[in-house]
Order: C-alpha cells, then structure tokens, then sequence
C-alpha cells in the first residue's frame, strides 16, 4: 500500500474520508496531522481541547502528529511550519497526504501547490459527494459527533453542543451546507467504526469570540490555511474530558 499521511482535524468529514481511505485500502496511514493553536493548546478553528484530540488518536489506534502554531499565524509563517513538517514526513517515505475537503475548489488547489513544492501527491476521498448524503451516511454508519463551533451568521448558540444527529440534520436552515462546507459549523467525533471505543467527555460552557479581519487558517480538514477575512463571531463549546 502506499504511504500517506491523514490530515486530520477530529471532525466529521475528517472520520468520513479515514473511514473510507481505511475500508479501501489502497493508502498505508502512517499518522495523524493536527493543527494546534499553541496558545490556547486547542485544535485550530475548533477550540477542541488537545487531551480530547489525544484520546480520539489512541482509540483510533493511529499516531498524532501536531503542526504547532502560534495564535495568530501569518500565512507566511502557517506556510513555513506546515512546509517544513510535509517535508519530515516526506523524508520518512511518505509521499501522499489525506483530505476530508468535498467541494471547495481554492482549497484543493492550495493544498496541491504546497505539497507540489514537497513534493508529494494530494487525496481526497470524498471530493464532490453530495453534502446531505455524506451527513445521512455519517449518521447512519453509527458515527457520533458533538457540534463544538458555531458561525453566528448562519446559526445561533443553541446549536453548540447539541449532537450531530437526524434531528440536527432536519433542523438546518437554508443556505447552511449540511456538512458546514463554507465554515457553518465545525464538530468533535466521539466514536464510530473507526473507534476501538468512545472517547469520553462533559460538555462544558459556551464562549463567544468576535474576530476581527485577519489572516485565518481554515483547519475544518487541518493542516492547509487560506486567506479568510472573518467580519463575524464564533460560539464555542467546550468539552471536558470525562
């Protein structure tokens, strides 16, 4: 099989693409690559809590690799750290790196040019999928998500820490993409196929932070950034681990 690494951000879409790269078996997963914002020791754009990123790793039963980034990263210095840890992992004979994106065309292109400089060759399992479907089969296959980041423009502070299931499908408005394609929302899975057990955790309060127009790093799929200027407020639920 070939060698790849699996960027992985402990959402949805992420456990959907490992599921299928998994059940396929054309790609040898070495390890699992994290954006982690090294100020607040939490996964990038998630704010999920990296002794939570830890436990979904080892009951997985794959290795955790972290990109350490500062709070507010460049893109400049995003790009440096994710280049120089591409190339690590190149070194050690792993020349393919795993996505969850579906369909956001400027992502894919940026993460084939970064790694076209490692080089090493992008997947992405789940390219193109229509977005309901994929929810309905995550819910169907048995996976269990809870939603730990909410973009006030398309959702409001109910929707935090409420679980990723049918009565949260039904219930989307329109104009949210179901799998929170465009930034809607972002998730932490908890257990599922790809789960020796579930990774136990409370659900903690609910924080509102406003981001002022900067360079962000979209890690809904970890590990690639682009441009994004936020105008708009982000409620966040944090979970503890139980």
């Amino acid at each position: 099989m070939k060698s790849a690494v699996f960027n992985w951000s402990g959402g949805k879409d992420s456990a959907l693409a490992l599921h299928q790269v998994l059940n396929e078996k054309q790609y040898s997963v070495e390890c699992l690559l994290t954006s982690v914002n090294e100020h607040y020791d939490r996964v990038s754009m998630h704010g999920v809590r990296t002794e939570l990123l830890e436990a979904q790793a080892s009951s997985i039963g794959l290795p955790l690799r972290k990109l350490l980034l500062p709070e507010m990263p460049s893109m400049e210095v995003y790009n440096q750290v994710v280049g120089e840890r591409l190339a690590e992992l190149k070194s050690r004979g792993i020349d393919y790196s795993v996505y969850g994106d579906i369909f956001l065309e400027d992502l894919r292109a940026y993460r084939e040019e970064q790694l076209a400089q490692v080089p090493m060759q992008a997947v992405f399992p789940i390219w193109g999928r229509n977005t309901r479907e994929l929810l309905q089969t995550f819910i169907n296959e048995g996976y269990k998500a809870v939603i730990v980041c909410i973009n006030e423009k398309y959702l409001d502070a109910s929707y935090a820490g409420r679980l990723l299931d049918q009565d949260f499908l039904n219930s989307l408005p329109a104009g949210v993409d179901p799998c929170g394609e465009n930034g809607e929302y972002h998730t932490f899975v908890f257990d599922g196929p790809i789960f020796k057990q579930p990774v136990p955790f409370k659900l903690g309060e609910v924080v509102y932070r406003n981001y002022q127009p900067v360079s962000q790093s979209d890690d809904d799929n970890c590990g690639v950034s682009t441009p994004a200027n936020y105008d708009t407020g982000f409620y966040f639920r944090d979970l503890l681990p139980a």
